[in-house]
């Protein structure tokens, strides 16, 4: 779930109605809401901000200003038990990230297997016919 808040250039109801409407056809949205009085567009859901911005830039002039988790929780209570705890949690998030990412890079080399690490170069003496620019 990501939050996005997005600054808009909207003068009336119905440039509001347009715009909601346009994000509105995105998958993945679970609300919209729109702050006329500072013009703000903020999209609850799991939707890449990126679709958003350029579904609202063929009208209107989008800025992105925040994305971020939808909710977010509070650690008050973590804190009264001790920072061990919290140590532990942050090495397995850490730990987890790692292997998310290691996870991703596997996943890419399946997909892409002609990733190439290695680069051949070839001389102008091995091949003569190569060309050259002087």
């Amino acid at each position: 779930m990501k939050k996005v808040v997005l600054k808009l250039d909207l003068h009336d109801d119905k440039a509001k109605q347009k715009a909601m409407k346009a994000v509105s056809t995105l998958s993945g949205i679970d609300s919209i809401a729109m702050d006329m009085k500072e013009k703000k567009l903020t999209v609850v859901g799991e939707v890449d901000p990126v679709d958003i911005v350029s579904k609202l830039r063929k009208g209107w002039h989008t800025e992105i200003l925040t994305v971020g988790p939808a909710k977010e929780e509070k650690k008050d209570e973590g804190k009264k038990d001790g920072g061990k705890k919290d140590d532990k949690k942050d090495d397995d998030k850490k730990k987890d990230t790692d292997k998310q990412i290691k996870d991703l890079v596997e996943a890419y080399k399946a997909y892409n297997p002609h990733n190439t690490k290695f680069y051949y170069v070839q001389s102008m003496e091995e091949n003569p016919n190569a060309c050259v620019i002087l």
